[in-house]
Parts: C-alpha cells; structure tokens; sequence
C-alpha cells in the first residue's frame, strides 16, 4: 500500500512540474507578432546606443554568445564591446542602421532583423543582418554581420538582374 501511495504521490509532483515548465515556458515566449515588435524596438533600442555614443547600453543587448562579423570574428560580449569602442569615440556615430525587416521563428524565441547601415551622410553603405535571441525575458544579440552588398532587388525582379547586382 506504502508503494501505491509513493508512486501516486510522485507522479502527482511530476505533474505538477510538468505543467509549472509548460506554463513558465508560455510565459517567457511571446506570440510571434508581439515578438516581431519586440525586436524591432530592440534593434532600434542598439542603433539608438550607436547614435547616443552609448557604449554600455549597446553592451547591454549583447548576448553571452554573441558573434560579430567584421575584419575577424569576434566572440563575446566583452570581445564585441572592445572591438566596438573605438566607433563609439567622437561625439558623432561613424554610421547608423535602422531595421527594416524582422522575421521570428513561430516559437517566438529567435529572430532575424535586417537593414541598411547608413554613413554620416545619410547614404546606404551596407546592409546589416543579425540574429537576436530571447534569453531571460530580453531580446539579444547572437549573430551581427553587414555587407557591402547592393540593397535587395525590387520585389519583381528576376533572378538574372539579381544575379548580375552580386
């Protein structure tokens, strides 16, 4: 009887904290469409760090396992934060960057933002993709890497003129 009572008991907790696990992982992973907005609003929160010579708030919204492409790669938040200062220094930003596409996976976990780095002068100098990563509540950075790729055809475009523009 003692063993009937056991097994009932421990599966009654395993139930329970199947269904705490199940509750608490709904409540850190938002729908898709309240995350898209929330890395919209992050990314414009780092491009805004850029603008307002913010190293420690650019910090901030970098993951532990960030990686920034550039002339190396970096590893890192403390790695990408050094290598990042220098453009911080000077009272204007070297260049800025806006999101304009966000894509999240249905979990709401993991998304991709991308966009056009512009120079002092307002012109388009690249493009930038990065990877952000919900960890404890928070939108950040996983992957960053820009190009010096032309912007993205006109929706329209065949494959040959986007061919001939790479």
């Amino acid at each position: 009887m003692t063993g009937k009572i056991t097994l009932a008991a421990t599966v009654a907790l395993l139930t329970l904290v199947a269904g705490a696990v199940q509750v608490a992982s709904a409540q850190t992973a938002p729908s898709p469409t309240v995350a898209h907005e929330q890395v919209f609003a992050a990314e414009r929160a780092f491009a805004k760090a850029m603008q307002d010579r913010d190293l420690a708030a650019f910090t901030t919204l970098l993951s532990k396992d960030a990686v920034f492409y550039g002339e190396s790669v970096t590893r890192g938040p403390a790695a990408v934060a050094a290598a990042w200062k220098p453009l911080f220094a000077g009272p204007t930003a070297p260049f800025s960057w806006e999101p304009t596409s966000v894509e999240v996976i249905d979990a709401g976990t993991l998304a991709l933002s991308s966009g056009p780095v512009r120079g002092p002068d307002g012109r388009q100098t690249s493009t930038y993709n990065s990877i952000w990563r919900l960890e404890d509540g928070a939108w950040r950075v996983v992957f960053d890497k820009g190009c010096q790729c032309p912007p993205p055809p006109k929706p329209g475009a065949d494959a040959a003129s986007c061919a001939a523009q790479n």
